[in-house]
């Protein structure tokens, strides 16, 4: 593969800036295939899938397991008429499990993850690969060369080709795109601020139906205290403690449902015929349409089904539902169903009625530990979606906490916990009953699935290349069900449908005024960057005392100097002796391997002693602590610069390529030699040069000739070497720009709202970029500019 030697803009001398982007260790085709496919999801054993399937139960699908405890008190909350009512809201729970959760979550949607990571912007982040949507255009070319950075090609003539043309020609479109996948990423917060209410409130108001509602709020709060104070022990010790409930509850339902099929007839079963939703329709007119949003009920927590995979893998979550979920919900519906038919008037407890008396006690207590527990799965993909827009600049800076060391994706998120926590006590106390909860769920979850739909299609056409026939039949089938519900939902906005959308609306605002802050700082980092001409004319001291030390300025440019740098050499009298420019950014890929995170390139000529690097991470990917960053740094640092002096030695004037076999070997050789760096403890792993050879000529050179060429400048790159670590032993100081952002006095009053006033709150108490990188209190010097939007 090629290693690449470029000018940076308008710094045209020859030989004075080199790009080492990692593509130094990329291996041939065929070994960089076997690389991609390490990254892929991992295959499990038998055993641990197993493991995993049933720790899944705890997390995943308590919500969707307990929808039977108030699914038809929902759909008939006046009593039922008719028996074939019953069949008719039975049939239609059946075809609900069966063409949402079971055939387009579980088989179609769990497909479209992002290397083992789900939720709406893990589908963002797979279109952003296949077309130029983001709208923050801080990519490089570098960045699609990297192993995880996998996406199709398709011909230009294609419908994949003209759709993707079709989205990037205007900006709107791509707005459009992202404020998609934030609505349904609000409705998912949503989701985890209603679940906990409906779970609590549910459990304990079909538990004891003569409780008092000032009784049923107070234990419903201290639960749902318990419930989320439990979060900061992580998902695995979470699910390890709930799942063992959740599974016995799925048995306990599954074997209920056989008893009363057994016990009051099998006619219940005519409800697979779909002939019997036809007729609920035609007999209930309004009234049966409105029902649809407590039959909605019976496949809620399936939206948070996707965005739990961070926590398990594919297989896993599959496994599960096909096993053990699903079979045991049809088995519950069908077994209430039939209990319902001969005692129509039990509409209200018609669960806890039909429980056998020799076993009720110890289904309530189950019952009661599994609505607790149903909330956890909208919990954790609420910390999941939140630590997604984090790292696409679409959610302010809060601290994240990686609860397990096997699994990246098991994290808490100590702020938004406590503010769920908040929001969820303030519904389950403002609303008077349990019906009018299930109202705002029904509204947050179909909103989430249609999104989910729309980003679906998108996905089929681009990533997936699938026929037109196909996604006709798939859209046409999501659609028809989710719309059917969706309007239902709307009868019922001002029954307490009304919350999520505030919710929502309310997260959205904030979401949005931070990517709109934080684009327009990048645009203003990009139209105000300092020309390579006015740095050389400095000449190599930049007209300043140049004193030992090495300062690293913290950018969000990956390319040029920044503003900031002009700004705070116009008004100190001193700069360090080395001074590199940090770019940590996040790219629309799941993670980015140790060994190609970094990117090095020398600015200037070699006597400025200035360079850039920039540290990529995917959204799931840990920053880790100051020290190791900053070791990894100067690493890559010192490799850049032995490698530099021997493709140097080599030719000053053409392109390389180098190519060769990574080994461990040669990184110990190539950073040992730095002096004072060691590496036996470096994730990095470099590449042994078999042979340097410019792109423009044929001819091979072989290793000895390197060596040669190498020997050459040895002198001049000890020297440097030499120097760099004397700089890095008299100090390092963190540079950090500190831009505020502000509107112009002519800008229209919602723009001075959202950028005066919301956005600086909003960067006021968010976590400041010195505690997000660890930079030590003593080492960090903030350099302050404004500019008006």
């Amino acid at each position: 593969m090629a290693s690449r030697v470029e000018t940076d803009e308008e710094g045209d001398n020859k030989g004075s800036m080199w790009d080492l982007d990692q593509k130094l260790d990329q291996p041939m085709d065929e070994e960089a295939g076997r690389l991609k496919n390490m990254y892929r999801e991992k295959k499990f054993s038998a055993l641990l899938l197993l493991r995993l399937a049933y720790q899944s139960l705890g997390v995943v699908y308590g919500d969707l397991g307990t929808s039977p405890l108030y699914v038809f008190y929902n759909t008939f909350p006046n009593g039922v008429e008719d028996q074939e009512d019953v069949i008719g809201a039975l049939s239609l729970i059946i075809y609900s499990l069966t063409l949402v959760p079971l055939l387009k979550y579980v088989f179609i949607v769990l497909r479209a993850n992002d290397n083992g990571q789900g939720g709406t912007f893990a589908l963002y982040s797979l279109l952003c690969r296949h077309a130029k949507i983001k709208t923050i255009p801080n990519q490089h070319r570098t960045d699609e060369e990297l192993t995880t950075y996998s996406r199709s090609t398709f011909d230009e003539r294609s419908f994949a080709a003209k759709t993707k043309r079709w989205l990037e020609n205007r900006e709107s479109r791509k707005s459009a795109i992202l404020i998609l996948v934030l609505v349904g990423t609000c409705m998912v917060i949503g989701d985890g601020i209603l679940t906990p209410a409906i779970s609590a409130v549910g459990g304990i108001k079909v538990n004891q139906p003569s409780m008092s509602s000032g009784v049923v709020v107070l234990v419903a709060v201290v639960i749902l205290v318990g419930l989320f104070s439990m979060q900061h022990y992580g998902t695995d010790k979470v699910s390890w403690l709930f799942a063992p409930i959740v599974l016995l509850w799925f048995l306990l339902i599954g074997g209920i449902g056989v008893y009363n099929i057994w016990k009051y007839g099998s006619s219940v079963l005519r409800a697979f015929s779909p002939v019997y939703i036809y007729r609920y329709f035609k007999r209930g007119g309004k009234d049966g349409w409105t029902s649809l949003g407590g039959i909605m009920l019976s496949i809620t927590g399936t939206e948070a089904l996707f965005a739990d995979l961070a926590h398990f893998p594919v297989s896993s979550v599959q496994l599960a539902f096909t096993v053990v979920v699903f079979p045991c919900l049809l088995l519950a519906y069908s077994g209430q169903a039939a209990y319902l038919m001969n005692n129509l008037s039990h509409s209200q407890d018609a669960f806890y009625r039909s429980i056998p008396d020799r076993i009720y006690w110890p289904v309530f207590v189950v019952a009661t530990a599994a609505a607790i527990v149903a909330s956890q799965a909208t919990i954790t993909a609420t910390f999941s979606i939140i630590k997604q827009a984090l790292a696409h600049g679409c959610f302010p800076r809060v601290k994240v906490v990686y609860t397990s060391k096997n699994f990246l994706g098991q994290i808490y998120i100590p702020d938004i916990n406590w503010v769920l926590m908040i929001l969820c006590i303030a519904v389950t106390a403002g609303f008077e009953n349990q019906n009018q909860i299930g109202n705002a769920y029904g509204t947050a979850v179909v909103i989430v699935m249609l999104v989910t739909t729309f980003l679906m299609i998108l996905i089929m056409i681009l990533v997936w290349r699938c026929h037109w026939i196909l996604v006709f039949i798939f859209t046409c089938l999501s659609l028809i069900v989710e719309c059917t519900y969706f309007f239902s939902v709307l009868f019922k906005v001002d029954q307490g449908g009304w919350v999520p959308l505030a919710i929502a609306g309310a997260f959205l605002v904030i979401m949005f005024v931070w990517h709109y802050g934080t684009l327009k700082r990048y645009e203003f980092e990009m139209h105000s960057k300092v020309s390579m001409a006015w740095i050389l004319g400095l000449g190599p001291s930049l007209g300043l005392v140049r004193v030992p030390g090495i300062g690293l300025v913290y950018t969000e440019l990956a390319s040029g100097v920044p503003h900031i740098f002009s700004h705070f050499i116009t008004n100190l009298p001193a700069i360090h002796s080395v001074v590199v420019f940090v770019c940590v950014k996040y790219l629309p890929v799941y993670t980015v391997p140790e060994d190609e995170r970094f990117l090095v390139k020398r600015i200037g000529p070699k006597n400025f002693h200035i360079f850039r690097c920039v540290a990529r991470y995917g959204y799931k990917d840990l920053h880790k602590k100051d020290d190791e960053f900053e070791k990894k740094l100067f690493d890559n640092l010192f490799m850049f610069v032995r490698l530099e002096s021997m493709m140097e030695g080599f030719s000053d004037s053409d392109e390389y390529s180098l190519y060769g076999q990574q080994t461990h070997q040669s990184r110990d050789g190539l950073l040992n030699n730095n002096g004072n760096t060691t590496s036996s403890n470096m994730d990095l792993t470099i590449s042994s040069v078999d042979s340097i050879e410019p792109v423009r000529s044929p001819a091979h050179v072989n290793i000895t000739t390197v060596r040669s060429c190498g020997q050459v400048s040895s002198h001049t790159e000890v020297d440097e070497l030499e120097f760099l670590n004397n700089c890095r032993d008299a100090g390092v100081v963190h540079i950090l720009g500190n831009t505020i952002v502000r509107a112009r006095r002519d800008s229209r009053f919602y723009k001075k709202i959202a950028v005066d006033y919301i956005y600086a709150f909003l960067r006021k108490i968010c976590r400041e970029n010195s505690v997000i990188f660890n930079v030590p209190h003593e080492s960090l010097l903030n350099v302050g500019q404004i500019f008006s939007v």
